[in-house]
């Protein structure tokens, strides 16, 4: 069986390690030779190019596939895509993100490919952004819904979203939790050394945060919260890894506050150095109005900390309040929350073994993987998928 996986481009994210430790699993699997294709990867967040490239021949760069809306690009994005299906001739293309779920699909359909699934990683409609823009993503993904064989949710709250927009049948939908490697988390420790290199002392308390500077991520209403932490816990050092445009805004609101020694930018790291880095923290706070299912929360459940997260999307599918963690309505200040679980080491404790045995029964790359081929099988199995590969 022939796939071809499509996503819009490769920074370090959620979706996009996803996407790549999906085709390195599958092939590892017998009969099944898989493709990525992705448009260029630029900006602060980082990329995972040199993973993808590991796939040599079996990777390509689409150069017009990129994530503004751009109708001139996009239409040559879209040939470019038709071009490239017809020539590898898949039985499945399976696509990932908003831009390239939206063309890859349409090109996918009019290359004739017989089975097209999408996963769906995060939102692209919702309250996070006007009307207007609403209007255009759902028409968009209505569209390219009606050309899709079967969708993938990262989590039930993505389901109930895109069916109550009227996007697909319920028997077209299976949830596949965004599994990743357990075992670096499982063994993350305390480690001094790295305290003392990022100016932690010894018994700081630290709430980490894993996400992009940028909107919607809640770096904000963290900042906000500060103040009443550090009244009742001055040892308290607040942990960002990540970057993004906003990392000078946010570097320069926590100076205008009065915060920068309390405020540690981590900024961009390898996927890699992660665990490390989560082995330090006591807490994490996961602060998100717009996320499929937060990748940060299982792995830091799975490093046992507890967890604090707003209630968004798929996040309450993970941080089961007081059981693996705090669930607050979104918006809500996280002060006391925080407050809480520093006060409490016996809490953090066993919110923290009830999360690391959540992650370890449903968060492991090899059951994604396994689940992604299960589905393969059964579409080919209802004849959806031909055997026989495609005309050129």
């Amino acid at each position: 069986m022939r796939i071809v996986h499509v996503i819009t481009r490769l920074i370090i994210g959620g979706a996009q390690e996803n996407t790549l430790a999906t085709v390195h699993g599958l092939r590892q699997r017998p009969g099944i030779d898989v493709w990525l294709v992705s448009g260029p990867t630029y900006g602060p967040e980082g990329s995972l190019e040199a993973d993808a490239a590991t796939l040599q021949d079996h990777f390509i760069v689409a150069p017009d596939l990129i994530r503004p809306v751009h109708p001139l690009r996009d239409f040559l994005a879209l040939r470019s895509l038709r071009r490239i299906f017809r020539q590898i001739a898949p039985q499945i293309v399976h696509t990932h993100s908003g831009k390239a779920g939206f063309l890859g699909r349409l090109a996918a359909h009019q290359a004739g490919v017989p089975c097209i699934v999408h996963t769906i990683h995060g939102p692209s409609f919702g309250k996070f952004q006007g009307a207007l823009a609403n209007v255009l993503f759902r028409f968009a993904e209505r569209l390219a819904g009606r050309v899709t064989t079967h969708f993938i949710s990262v989590s039930n709250a993505m389901t109930r979203d895109y069916l109550a927009a009227g996007i697909g049948r319920p028997e077209q939908y299976t949830r596949i939790l965004s599994g990743f490697n357990l075992e670096p988390f499982l063994a993350a420790r305390n480690n001094p050394e790295l305290r003392k290199q990022l100016g932690i002392e010894p018994d700081d308390f630290v709430v980490g945060k894993i996400a992009r500077l940028f909107k919607h991520k809640g770096h904000d209403e963290l900042l906000e919260a500060a103040p009443a932490v550090l009244r009742k816990f001055p040892r308290t050092k607040f942990l960002l890894v990540g970057d993004g445009p906003w990392r000078r805004r946010l570097e320069h609101k926590a100076a205008e506050k009065g915060l920068a020694r309390n405020f540690i930018f981590a900024g961009l790291v390898p996927p890699g150095r992660i665990p490390e880095l989560v082995g330090i923290m006591d807490v994490l706070v996961h602060l998100s109005r717009r996320e499929g299912l937060p990748r940060a929360l299982p792995q830091a459940m799975a490093a046992g900390k507890p967890v604090v997260a707003w209630d968004c999307d798929g996040a309450a599918e993970v941080c089961l309040n007081e059981t693996t963690g705090l669930l607050l309505p979104v918006g809500a200040d996280v002060a006391p929350a925080i407050l809480r679980l520093a006060a409490d080491a016996d809490l953090r404790e066993r919110l923290g073994r009830a999360g690391c045995a959540l992650a370890r029964a449903q968060f492991g790359v090899e059951e994604m993987v396994a689940k992604i081929h299960d589905l393969y099988m059964q579409l080919q199995t209802r004849n959806v998928i031909s055997n026989k590969p495609q005309a050129d």
